[in-house]
């Protein structure tokens, strides 16, 4: 019995050093530097597309639609681009082992864009130049293509020498596949067709949390670059404080020889927001509000719309609201529901953080089941008539 007691204890101990000992070690991806036969749509061994439906996968390249930029590493690397149809390319693989929660990791890549990168524009078929400068983001998840945790993304890839990115990865969860995809700058409001080009991936190290990585900086865009939208002021947990001008001194003026004219009105954008116009059930849609794609943050430049919102409900104590997301009907309805509840909640956030009282609130995600016009994959018209965010009167003090 002593012997057998002796023996589990070995075995236990052996087994915690070879566990220690994994935990120190890189994660490794396969063909990290994306070699492969230089291919148009049809990414490198040992990656996996995850592009949407009736799209073509990533590009081994270089030589596919005019690239022919040299790799930074072996003979390929791989080529994703965004379109302005709305839809994007993704790839992914297997880790050698998980990453674990409560871990921090290091992890480089090389990325590039090239002036060149030619194919048909998905909206108006014409031939496009595919060169607007799209970003990296790196997702965790269970299983090829599942996008349960962003674990980081880049800035925008607009040098177009080979740079090295570096990521520090600390995940919330366990995630055993990661994605690596390409997207639009944000935030922004219509899609576009752009690219980046990835090479030389490193392992994932494992390192201490204590220390900090600093992205790779941007460089400026050349001329040849096509114009971006300016960057907003980031979104905080309060909102935006109105700039008014200073005040000035009055100055004494006769009324007779004074004839000012009156100051226009600023027009209403939810021109229907009337007290004499609504009645309980009534819902309207929230015209100009604009969130980050793939997000519930509001964009600057919504702030009037709501502001008008806010002066409704503040002006009208009796009125109870619902606000009601939708998304368009393209993603899965697990992902809609998410992403429409979330951005409900944010606008519901955003009044009661200007005063109105919570009671008079509340929020629900519809997901893609009420889409207002047919669904369309290919129309983008359709789509953005489909994911809004409405005001619904749930009662007022008069009916």
């Amino acid at each position: 019995m002593m012997k057998q007691l002796v023996l589990i204890v070995l075995w236990a101990s052996m087994a915690w050093r070879v566990v220690a000992q994994n935990d120190d070690e890189p994660i490794l991806l396969a063909n990290p530097s994306f070699e492969d036969l230089p291919l148009a749509s049809r990414p490198p061994a040992g990656w996996y597309d995850c592009g949407f439906p009736e799209e073509s996968p990533p590009d081994t390249q270089p030589g596919a639609f005019e690239v022919n930029k040299p790799p930074y590493d072996g003979q390929s690397y791989l080529g994703m681009v965004v379109r302005d149809n709305d839809t994007w390319e993704m790839v992914s693989q297997r880790l050698s082992r998980p990453l674990e929660p409560g871990k921090c990791y290091e992890f480089t890549l090389y990325m590039a864009r090239s002036m060149i990168y030619v194919s048909p524009s998905r909206v108006s078929n014409e031939q496009a130049n595919y060169t607007t400068p799209a970003k990296l983001r790196i997702w965790g998840g269970a299983g090829y293509c599942n996008k349960a945790e962003l674990l980081a993304e880049s800035n925008l890839v607009i040098n177009e020498r080979w740079l090295q990115y570096n990521f520090r990865f600390e995940p919330k969860q366990y995630h055993t596949f990661i994605v690596l995809e390409a997207y639009y700058k944000t935030p922004t409001l219509f899609p576009y067709n752009g690219h980046i080009l990835i090479d030389n991936a490193s392992p994932i190290y494992p390192v201490p949390c204590k220390e900090e990585v600093v992205q790779a900086p941007e460089e400026p865009l050349d001329e040849t670059s096509q114009p971006q939208p300016q960057p907003t002021r980031q979104q905080t947990d309060e909102p935006p404080v109105a700039h008014t001008p200073p005040v000035l001194e009055k100055e004494t003026v006769d009324p007779v020889l004074s004839n000012p004219e009156p100051k226009p009105e600023k027009p209403k954008i939810l021109k229907d927001l009337d007290r004499s116009k609504i009645k309980a059930g009534t819902t309207l849609r929230i015209e100009q509000l604009y969130f980050a794609a793939d997000s519930d943050e509001i964009r600057e430049e919504s702030y009037p719309v709501l502001e008008e919102i806010y002066e409704f409900l503040r002006d009208n104590p009796d009125v109870v609201v619902e606000i009601g997301g939708h998304t368009n009907t393209i993603p899965d309805p697990d992902y809609c529901d998410r992403l429409s509840t979330a951005r409900a909640k944010a606008v519901v956030d955003y009044l009661v953080r200007k005063g109105i009282d919570p009671a008079r609130l509340t929020y629900k995600g519809y997901g893609k089941r009420f889409p207002i016009v047919p669904n369309d994959k290919h129309s983008l018209a359709a789509r953005q008539k489909n994911q809004r965010v409405e005001i619904k009167i749930l009662s007022m003090g008069s009916n």
